[in-house]
């Protein structure tokens, strides 16, 4: 085992957008494991949009990323060396051991896997914790029943590729929102939505019409502004909306609502909500996506990112939506 590993710090807060100028590659020692710990090789880091937000210093539902400390991260791995006995060297696990090739762990955060019929990867995604967002908010917020339409934005991405297809199991229709032809196309052919909107097409509103001929009764909203907006104009009477993610202010830009009177005419129920403050639900979600995905009745498609250095980069074009599927970065050759 090499004596030294990688990790990835954050070295200064974004103004606007991030920058690669915000990280910092750092080469350290591998830390001496002491009794209850567990040393883990980390094959696979999650890119998650959730990470701009915890890179400002302001009040938020989580405390800030911390300077010149390991970036926050989910991983899969596998234990390397172990003075915890839950734990064998060559279990393979999922814990938050942050950008970095190597992690220690007391074991209280992290759970072993079982890779017999699902890949590693796909505990950071459709098994994991966007395919949880998904699962909670389609099934305790939007409670999406069958004949009704649902709309989801970033439906090409790790989350709302996974709502829209649980939509469908449930005998919905699900109409998708990503940019450009090529999502769409991936939404629609490989993931079995009804409809997918470009909305770089510059014709949101009349898209949006024509997918909808029934109206809206649930939106997962992942993004946020003119789409969000296009959306709320087209909702039923009593619709639910599942509140994850408004990507499109993340760097500070405008986010006004300006359908909001709709929430009253419409009647409507809007609940933002953070996945980890409900982990009495994961053992029943992560139940049904892992047999789904087994199955193979759950795709997923992942943008993986070659090495740790590399991270930045793939970051960045997450937030700008470069990515197709879920971001992740290979931590080992």
């Amino acid at each position: 085992m090499n004596a030294q590993y990688q990790r990835i710090v954050l070295a200064s807060r974004p103004n606007g957008e991030v920058t690669p100028e915000n990280f910092r590659l750092e080469i350290v020692p591998v830390p001496t494991i002491t009794e209850g710990q567990v040393l883990i090789r980390n094959h696979f880091l999650s890119l998650d949009p959730y990470m701009r937000v915890r890179m400002d210093d302001v009040k938020n539902y989580a405390a800030p990323q911390a300077l010149n400390e390991t970036m926050i991260g989910g991983t899969v791995g596998e234990i390397v060396a172990s003075k915890n006995p839950q734990f064998q060297i060559g279990d393979k696990v999922i814990g938050m051991m942050g950008w970095a090739e190597m992690g220690v762990s007391d074991g209280s955060l992290l759970r072993k896997l079982d890779t017999t019929h699902i890949p590693l990867s796909a505990y950071l995604g459709a098994v994991g914790m966007p395919g949880m967002t998904a699962w909670y908010g389609l099934t305790q917020i939007m409670q999406a029943k069958e004949g009704e339409t649902i709309v989801v934005s970033a439906a090409s991405g790790a989350v709302g590729s996974v709502v829209g297809q649980l939509a469908k199991l449930r005998g919905c229709r699900a109409v998708g929102i990503a940019g450009g032809t090529e999502k769409c196309a991936y939404v629609v052919n490989d993931l079995g939505f009804d409809a997918c909107i470009d909305y770089k097409a510059g014709n949101l509103e009349e898209q949006l019409a024509a997918a909808t001929p029934n109206g809206i009764d649930a939106i997962f909203e992942n993004v946020g502004g003119a789409s969000f907006d296009a959306c709320l104009a087209r909702v039923n009477p009593f619709a639910r909306i599942a509140l994850c993610g408004m990507i499109a202010g993340y760097d500070g830009g405008d986010m006004s609502i300006h359908n909001a009177r709709i929430l009253l005419s419409m009647r409507v129920t809007l609940r933002g909500f953070i996945i980890s403050e409900h982990l009495d639900l994961w053992p029943q979600g992560l139940k049904e996506l892992g047999m789904l995905v087994a199955q193979g009745k759950l795709k997923f498609r992942e943008s993986i990112a070659p090495n740790l250095a590399a991270a930045p980069e793939a970051f960045i074009g997450l937030l700008k939506g470069k990515n197709l599927g879920k971001q992740l970065v290979r931590l080992i050759p």
